[in-house]
């Protein structure tokens, strides 16, 4: 199954926390320490879901990701909190004109923490575990890798069969991830990577404790400890910033978040992100084959309204957030419509229609509930089924047996699972799956990018999913703290940068 099939799934419990701490806008930091920084400080993040290992070649999901690459694993290339791709253990790297070639110059004077050097053998062969493997998180990203050879004492070649766009935004992933060959390290309680924090320890169920590494290759980290307490709950993550346990808590419920904005030298940041609030529909199962259907269920939705109910977010009309590319405005394609819904239904024969709308149980009550009573206004009785993600992943994921399905979908670039007809969206456009082969193969970023365009709006126009929302993030900041990521940090934390004031 294609990685943007799996690590959805994935990705979707690794984020299940995260439903409620999506917020509008993008704001700027305001944060303005009183002094210097303190290069001896400890900064204290407040965070919701932990980790079940921290073997990240092997184990999928957000929370890893979000923690472990490049504070203290890290990879040819790198990426922005906007998503741009940037060097990182490559100081230089180069595409051929066709696409098919990547070339890349190592950063000199990379070793581990074990204090071995980094050298093409460890990219190399890390690389080719990726391709050769398929337990490593991240082998479907190489399918198209013909091969991966030392151009020298300080170069790495990877030529495809095929150009890819993804490719190299990939490779700021897992799969991209450069460790030590041979290495006998036990990756599930330890750590030898090449960034700017080792593991000091890991209390499992409370917290994981980072220390800066003084002999990091690059600019060293701004504090000297770093500390992510875990905090499922909401509430205590509000209490334990407001009784000064911590510097900064992400994942803000935004009903709580008056509690926290200018309260106690905290300041809330609004940071964009790629998740889609998902309703999908089982396009292959009657009568959610009928555009018609389809149509009248988005028309009958408030997106503005359900938005505001939830208190964060940003309307989404397409399978492509503004932070990803082939990004366009779809709000033309549908608008809210009760009356024009109730009309679609009764022109395919649907009225008292009955559906389920199955979703796992940690999103709460809010989203069913506004689909409840969108969907009585036009008509449809919509029944809830609340159950376990195991649940959800084999009777929705796997089997595709659903009428309606809400889940967070938070991969970036994942507009090709609406080119893939065996995703349990059922959807099945040939126009689409062209398109999007076509924007894959296109070695040009920005015609690549209109090529998804056109795709997205084919989706959307097809009435293929709605997509509720597009999810944000909210973090509570002190004063005392700069340089804290603002965007996508819900998938990635690069602390490096962060310092901390005596106040």
């Amino acid at each position: 199954m294609p990685r943007r099939s799996t690590l959805a799934a994935a990705a979707l419990l690794a984020a299940s926390a995260l439903l409620l701490t999506a917020c509008t806008g993008g704001a700027e930091p305001a944060q303005s320490g009183s002094s210097a920084p303190d290069a001896d400080a400890t900064l204290t993040v407040g965070l919701v879901l932990e980790p079940t290992n921290l073997d990240i070649r092997h184990t999928s999901g957000a929370a890893l990701e979000q923690v472990l690459i490049d504070n203290i694993y890290q990879g040819l290339v790198t990426r922005t909190e906007d998503n741009q791709i940037a060097p990182s253990l490559a100081s230089d790297y180069t595409v051929s004109d066709d696409g098919l070639t990547y070339t890349f110059t190592l950063t000199p004077g990379v070793t581990f923490h074990s204090g071995d050097p980094l050298t093409v053998g460890d990219v190399v062969s890390s690389l080719t575990q990726v391709k050769d493997d398929e337990t490593v998180i991240g082998h479907a990203d190489f399918a198209g890798v013909s091969t991966i050879a030392a151009g020298g004492d300080d170069t790495v070649v990877v030529t495809l069969a095929a150009p890819d766009q993804n490719f190299l935004f990939n490779l700021t992933g897992p799969s991209g991830l450069i460790f030590r060959a041979g290495d006998t390290t036990d990756m599930k309680t330890a750590e030898n990577g090449t960034g700017p924090f080792t593991l000091a320890q890991w209390t499992q169920g409370d917290s994981i404790e980072f220390t800066r590494w003084d002999d990091y290759w690059g600019t060293p980290a701004g504090v000297a400890e770093v500390v992510l307490q875990y905090i499922p709950d909401f509430t205590a993550g509000v209490n334990a910033a407001l009784d000064g346990s911590l510097d900064v808590l992400t994942a803000v419920d935004p009903t709580l978040s008056s509690q926290l904005d200018g309260q106690q030298g905290f300041t809330l940041t609004t940071g964009k992100t790629t998740d889609k609030g998902l309703l999908a529909f089982n396009n292959k199962k009657a009568p959610l084959d009928d555009k018609r259907v389809r149509e009248a269920l988005r028309l009958a939705i408030d997106h503005d309204a359900l938005v505001g109910a939830i208190g964060a977010g940003q309307t989404l009309y397409g399978p492509i957030p503004e932070l990803d590319p082939g990004y366009e405005d779809l709000s033309d394609v549908v608008s809210f419509d009760p009356d024009r819904a109730k009309q679609l239904l009764t022109e395919a024969g649907a009225e008292d229609l009955q559906l389920t709308l199955t979703i796992p149980s940690f999103y709460g009550t809010t989203v069913p509930q506004v689909l409840v009573s969108s969907f009585a206004d036009v008509g449809v009785d919509l029944t809830v089924k609340s159950v376990e993600f195991t649940t959800w992943l084999q009777d929705v994921y796997t089997n595709h047996d659903y009428d309606l399905s809400f889940v967070l979908h938070v991969e970036p670039r994942d507009i090709g699972n609406f080119a893939n007809p065996d995703y349990y969206f059922g959807y099945d456009n040939p126009e689409v799956q062209s398109l999007y082969a076509e924007a894959l193969a296109t070695v040009d970023p920005d015609a690549s990018a209109d090529l998804l365009a056109q795709a997205a709006r084919i989706v959307s126009e097809d009435m293929a999913a709605d997509w509720l929302y597009n999810g944000a993030t909210l973090t509570a900041v002190q004063s005392t703290v700069q340089g804290f990521p603002v965007d996508s940090i819900n998938t990635r934390i690069d602390l490096a940068g962060v310092t901390v004031s005596a106040g």
